[in-house]
């Protein structure tokens, strides 16, 4: 294999794998903080094809004096002024006793510097209806404020790559790999303890090593361990796979968040929060609007809420319950699902609002403005791994951690709605500025050690099988005999030549023995088979290393 230059003397060099907007606003905050430094951004597929791009309802930020948004009243009844401590607030009782409260309160006051980030690459928010020179501010579920931003109406996450995307390929010292799939983490062990080197790429078929000063993980969530999800096919657990084999500590994995409105059809595409914000409500089979009877914030209660309920309502529904009426044929009618009923916020303003996904309901027969569209929970953002501090930094010398990938403990058991874009804001900026000062000391991170190379089984398992075996026992709903089945079904299965199948049953295993080891329920994590923890402190969250002996990342 040809050798990079070495890369750990003289410039900064770093390589950041992954190309959401974590990666893009690295990439770009790197090269602003270090003018020398040299960047070598890995894509998996095609530059700004992750996640992000499939954001709908925005970005969550209490804006200074100088956006426009401060001292507006907003809030349900329109009669009080948001503030950062609000949105602290409402951040850390989304994560049901386990954010950390320091960073969060780095994310919420950071949160007008990383919007100011944005629109200095190029991101031009939505204005205000009445005020051009005001961002126009929409409310979603578990917000005590109307505080998110959007592009768009509803295309946010397009509109930021776009941006982002545009930025980036406008630096000559960005260099950008697309369709390169990373194998592994080098490391330099030099010193005694293993320090992060750079890369191995598999692209075109050829292996190839990239050194670098410092590697950034940026590559976005796993939602493809379960069989609905709204994550596209490339978001296969890959970073926090490539962290657990270079010995970084990982930690709440047992938190995955389910979306509660996906469109239930093929690809199970996402039905943004914010459209329940502006007014529309979900129903049952019968037209009745049933998540009043689970929480007194009915249809905007948090997200494991509203999506366990859903589980829990269709498990209490009869079979043969009359169907409401729907935009589709009634041969596509769903015996047993709930709705969204957007039809009272009319037909010019779901088209004004939210043009893509009046579009979106459209191609699959439905006209939102008139009938009620179908939808179910998907899997969408895991709150839990690669451990690391607020300045990106993981428990491996030289390898940082940002966006979903990450768990900075800002979303504890439960992520706010729109607090994943700023997330990926604020913290790129800080591991950027980490970076450009010499990225520090690793941070010391206590956890327990373990040994999952033992798990060596003999079924050669496809991504489907995988699917099933999650969705059944560790989706919205789990019980201890769950999963208890499935550890054992994941440790009977091997991999073939499929890297991306490799990861996901890793991440599988991760985040069934840790949910295995938390008895209680908590924020997303909701064990049927334990009482209720409302009136319960949570029990701290856990980390895990992977066990070193006999083994070579």
């Amino acid at each position: 294999m040809r050798e990079e230059p070495d890369a750990t003397r003289g410039p900064l060099r770093v390589v950041i794998v992954g190309s959401g907007i974590a990666g893009l606003q690295t990439a770009l905050a790197v090269r602003r903080l270090a003018p020398p430094s040299d960047v070598v951004l890995v894509s998996k597929a095609a530059l700004g094809s992750g996640n992000t791009g499939y954001a709908q309802g925005g970005i969550a930020a209490v804006l200074a004096a100088g956006h426009g948004a401060s001292g507006r009243p907003s809030g349900p009844a329109g009669g009080r002024r948001d503030s950062v401590e609000a949105h602290i607030a409402d951040t850390l009782a989304a994560g049901a006793g386990l954010a950390d409260p320091e960073a969060v309160e780095v994310l919420c006051r950071g949160a007008a510097e990383g919007i100011d980030a944005l629109q200095r690459a190029g991101v031009v928010f939505d204005a205000a209806p009445h005020d051009a020179s005001s961002p126009a501010l929409g409310r979603e579920a578990a917000h005590s404020a109307a505080r998110i931003l959007h592009l768009g109406g509803d295309a946010t996450g397009a509109g930021l790559i776009a941006s982002l995307t545009a930025a980036v390929r406008r630096d000559p010292a960005i260099r950008v790999l697309e369709n390169a799939f990373v194998e592994r983490i080098l490391l330099d062990g030099a010193g005694g303890s293993p320090r992060a080197a750079g890369v191995e790429v598999l692209q075109d078929g050829i292996r190839r090593p990239i050194a670098a000063s410092a590697v950034v993980l940026a590559t976005g969530g796993a939602g493809q361990l379960f069989d609905r999800t709204t994550n596209p096919a490339i978001a296969t657990g890959d970073g926090v796979a490539l962290a657990w084999r270079a010995g970084a500590v990982v930690a709440d994995l047992e938190f995955f968040q389910f979306h509660p409105t996906a469109l239930d059809v093929p690809g199970n595409p996402l039905i943004s929060e914010a459209v329940r914000g502006e007014g529309a409500r979900l129903v049952d089979a019968r037209g009745h609007r049933f998540m009043a009877n689970y929480h007194p914030d009915g249809d905007l209660a948090p997200r494991d809420v509203v999506s366990r309920s859903i589980a829990r309502h269709l498990a209490q529904e009869p079979t043969d319950a009359p169907g409401v009426r729907t935009g589709a044929a009634a041969g596509d009618r769903r015996a047993r699902c709930v709705y969204l009923d957007a039809t009272a916020l009319g037909a010019d303003f779901l088209a004004r609002r939210f043009p893509s996904l009046t579009a979106l309901t459209a191609r699959h027969g439905y006209d939102w403005s008139a009938a009620v569209v179908p939808v179910v929970p998907a899997a969408h953002y895991w709150m839990g791994g690669v451990r690391t501090d607020t300045d990106g930094r993981t428990s491996v010398q030289g390898l940082f951690a940002v966006g979903e990938v990450a768990r900075t403990g800002v979303h504890g058991a439960n992520r706010l709605a729109s607090n994943s874009l700023l997330e990926a804001v604020v913290f790129a900026t800080r591991c950027a500025a980490a970076l450009s000062d010499g990225d520090g000391a690793a941070p010391v991170f206590e956890a327990e050690v373990l040994d999952l190379d033992a798990e060596t089984g003999t079924h050669p398992v496809t991504r489907r099988e995988l699917q099933a075996v999650m969705t059944d026992h560790a989706g919205v709903l789990r019980t201890g005999s769950g999963l208890d089945v499935a550890a054992k079904q994941l440790a009977s299965y091997r991999v073939g030549t499929d890297p991306e199948t490799a990861n996901l049953l890793l991440c599988a295993r991760l985040l069934v023995r840790a949910a295995s080891d938390r008895p209680g329920s908590c924020g997303a994590h909701h064990r049927s088979d334990q009482p209720d923890p409302a009136l319960r402190r949570p029990a701290p969250s856990r980390s895990y290393l992977r066990i070193p002996e006999g083994t070579q990342p």
